[in-house]
């Protein structure tokens, strides 16, 4: 019937296929053989109830190529939200319909209330709403204990590790939030206005990973006076704390879990957790990893899940936290998440939810759980063309549009664009300690759609193997040599990027576009070889350009086409 490789076509009603971007307007996405030679796409669509009599068409364009498909893409004006939609292909100088019969050489508009795709009613409840404040963002991720020691009086007889020196999973530098407070200038000057802080409740660890007491913030790090004077003097310039929520797991000696190794089944929080068995020996009950010293919590159960979001609303009230990262939320029930959701945006509509998720998170960024999540899939791709050159430019672009395409625009403007964090090797140490690779890394988290995110230390830039050598303390003793760079591309972010986003390449060069109210091009060389480039457009911001030859490093130009 056709020269089109019909297998390969795929719509999805009322998913990342077709989802709303307001109340009245709708994004739709049709995948293709990536080989197949179109002519043009349109959406034939109309009103559910008299589409048989009234069609309107309106043209989708190819905005995506990835290493197999082509995406055509529209963003349709509704006058009634009761939406129904086909599609219109032509190739080869015929023309085929689209629609939930799959591929017709002719289509029966008197029986498309049959097979034609619907989004049935766009309720207002089911818009993915954002937030605000998050396309202006610049995080910067501070590991307490290795970032700085403040000059509040505490108890230090836990510190053994000196400063500057490696660290062990045991070490403790002494770090707190006092120091984090000292340290407001500075991070502002490299135009952070966003800090992710790793957990700072109640731990016997460095990490803080396994809570023994969430209401309460660990002495330490200087308790809740010095998470007061920190909250309390970001906010007043306009910066925002978001603060890591293990909820997942907890402390063996946290009170719950003590109270079930006490008391067996007879605890009243027996149920708390997942023991298969009397009471919880090694071995048979459900733990994070394979540390039975940090059991997991069982958020199916509702009263967890309330305690849990409590713990969450408690630190908003009383210190405006403005957003929480949920580390190991891939394996927390999709129930509570829904449930911490809409508890959390009832209390503020503009605090973020960034999952601790490392693969495809479509089913958990439909706009009912999280926001965004930590873009560990941008880090691997970035890795695989500039440290590991396992992908020419064209295949990195067509593998950061595969990645773009697995979730709605919401979604894509919501994510956490990071190149290392306290769980990874240090991306300066994975090439080679080559600055300049780095910076050309770093140009792409700013520009990509979604919300940097500079792991401490990047600025100077800081050496470190996997965990504990990743996080090792912060040499300020000098200024940083990408300070500078860091401060440039947020200053860059905030006046010049938006709008929509392309990926393309140009011989060896990545090429990333924004399509905003300023179109801006970001031309990356990732391999470290010299690079003729020539650009059209008045330039914004470069690194490693001399007399026209592109090292390993990047130029950000303003165009007009």
């Amino acid at each position: 019937m056709s020269t089109l490789n019909y297998k390969a076509i795929l719509h999805i009603q009322d998913s990342r296929f077709c989802y709303p971007l307001d109340g009245n307007t709708v994004e739709l996405r049709l995948r293709t053989d990536k080989s197949d030679v179109l002519e043009g796409v349109n959406v034939i669509y109309g009103n559910k109830y008299d589409f048989y009599l009234k069609q309107q068409s309106a043209p989708m364009q190819l905005t995506f190529t990835d290493g197999s498909f082509n995406w055509y893409t529209a963003v349709i004006k509704l006058q009634d939200v009761r939406f129904v939609y086909i599609f219109e292909l032509f190739c080869g100088g015929k023309r085929y319909f689209f629609c939930e019969d799959g591929l017709l050489d002719r289509y029966d508009f008197s029986l498309a209330y049959y097979n034609s795709f619907q989004l049935p009613y766009v309720n207002a409840a089911d818009v993915p709403v954002g937030v605000d404040w998050f396309d202006n963002a610049v995080f910067y991720e501070i590991f307490t204990d290795r970032f700085c020691r403040g000059s509040a009086p505490k108890d230090e007889s836990y510190v053994n590790l000196k400063w500057g020196d490696a660290p062990t999973p045991k070490s403790f530098a002494g770090g707190d939030l006092w120091g984090v407070a000292d340290k407001l200038d500075y991070l502002q000057s490299l135009g952070v206005n966003t800090l992710y802080l790793t957990p700072i409740f109640c731990s016997t660890s460095n990490h803080k990973y396994d809570i023994y007491n969430y209401f309460d913030v660990d002495a330490q790090f200087g308790g809740k006076a010095a998470l007061r004077r920190l909250t309390d003097e970001a906010h007043s310039r306009k910066m925002r704390i978001v603060l890591d929520a293990v909820f997942n797991h907890c402390s063996e000696n946290t009170a719950q879990f003590a109270d079930v190794l006490q008391h067996g089944k007879q605890s009243r929080f027996f149920d708390w957790f997942i023991v298969r068995g009397e009471r919880p020996v090694k071995g048979n009950f459900e733990c994070f990893g394979v540390c039975d010293y940090m059991p997991k919590w069982n958020t199916s159960n509702p009263a967890v899940q309330q305690w849990l979001i409590d713990v969450a609303l408690y630190w908003m009230k009383e210190y405006g936290i403005d957003g929480w990262r949920l580390d190991v939320s891939d394996e927390v029930s999709h129930d509570f998440w829904r449930n911490f959701r809409r508890s959390i945006k009832k209390a503020d509509p503009n605090c973020v939810i960034l999952g601790e998720n490392w693969h495809d998170s479509s089913p958990f960024l439909g706009g009912d759980q999280f926001d965004g999540v930590m873009n560990y899939s941008l880090t691997k791709a970035l890795i695989d063309y500039i440290v590991e050159g396992n992908l020419t430019a064209r295949q990195c672009a067509e593998k950061l549009s595969e990645l773009y395409m697995r979730n709605t625009a919401t979604a894509n403007r919501q994510m956490l664009n990071l190149l290392d964090s306290h769980d990874t090797h240090r991306f300066f140490t994975l090439c080679g300690k080559n600055i300049h690779k780095l910076c050309a890394a770093l140009s792409v988290i700013f520009v990509h759609s979604g919300a940097p995110c500079v792991y401490y230390g990047t600025e100077l830039p800081l050496e470190g193997g996997y965990d504990p050598d990743c996080r090792r303390t912060m040499d300020w003793s000098k200024r940083g040599e990408l300070c500078d760079v860091i401060a440039g591309l947020s200053r860059l972010r905030k006046e010049f990027v938006d709008g929509d986003i392309r990926f393309g390449s140009c011989g060896d060069l990545l090429v990333i576009e924004r399509l905003g109210q300023h179109r801006i091009r970001l031309t990356v060389n990732g391999d470290g070889e010299p690079r003729p480039f020539v650009g059209s457009g008045r330039i914004l911001l470069q690194h490693n350009l001399l007399n026209g030859v592109l090292g390993a490093g990047f130029v950000i130009e303003e165009t007009e086409d």
